[in-house]
């Protein structure tokens, strides 16, 4: 207990655990969007990072490259971490089974709480094939939800399709309430 409130007071806080076992509703959620919506996985993911200039985050970043090489020799997940244009880290995943994209990315999220940088994490997201495009479903670390995004060209979004998708996906998976809080990711390198 002490130390929690050591890290109160430094700003330091960890996502429950219980929000990181939030992560794992995809994998499920992702049989009804392919049976009823029509949506199949893209055999990609990523994890959105805030970076920060430190000994122990490269420490951090280092042992998660290392899992991620360990796990590419077991499951052959291909993987990445490069900066997009906002200069924010991801960290992309590559696999045709989803449940290894969605294990990889526990595994990344667990690696950088275990470390302390839990605020770091922004989101994760799973990239879906539709028939008009690509969709994706978006995890909130402080929220512990998801939501969908669907972008069309010129940074505008389907709207309608996404609340079509929550509609259908609500009881499957925690689907953030605040629509405020359904930001646009533009330049997603995935």
């Amino acid at each position: 207990m002490r130390f929690k409130i050591l890290d109160a007071i430094r700003g330091k806080s960890e996502l429950p655990t219980a929000k990181l076992d939030r992560l794992f509703a995809i994998s499920t959620a992702s049989i009804t969007l392919e049976a009823n919506l029509g949506l199949s996985p893209a055999g990609a993911a990523g994890i959105c990072l805030k970076p920060i200039e430190s000994s122990r985050y490269e420490a951090a970043r280092a042992e998660i490259e290392d899992l991620l090489s360990y796990g590419a020799r077991e499951t052959g997940t291909k993987y990445r971490v490069e900066k997009d244009e906002y200069r924010y880290l991801w960290v992309v995943l590559e696999d045709p089974d989803f449940d290894d994209l969605v294990a990889n990315v526990h595994l990344v999220s667990t690696t950088m709480i275990e470390h302390g940088f839990g605020e770091q994490l922004l989101c994760a997201l799973y990239r879906f094939r539709g028939r008009n495009g690509p969709v994706y479903w978006i995890y909130s670390f402080k929220g512990g939800a998801y939501y969908p995004f669907v972008p069309l060209e010129g940074h505008q979004r389907d709207n309608s399709s996404e609340f079509r998708l929550r509609s259908v996906m609500e009881p499957e998976l925690p689907v953030e309430k605040d629509l405020e809080k359904w930001y646009p990711l533009w330049g997603i390198p995935l």
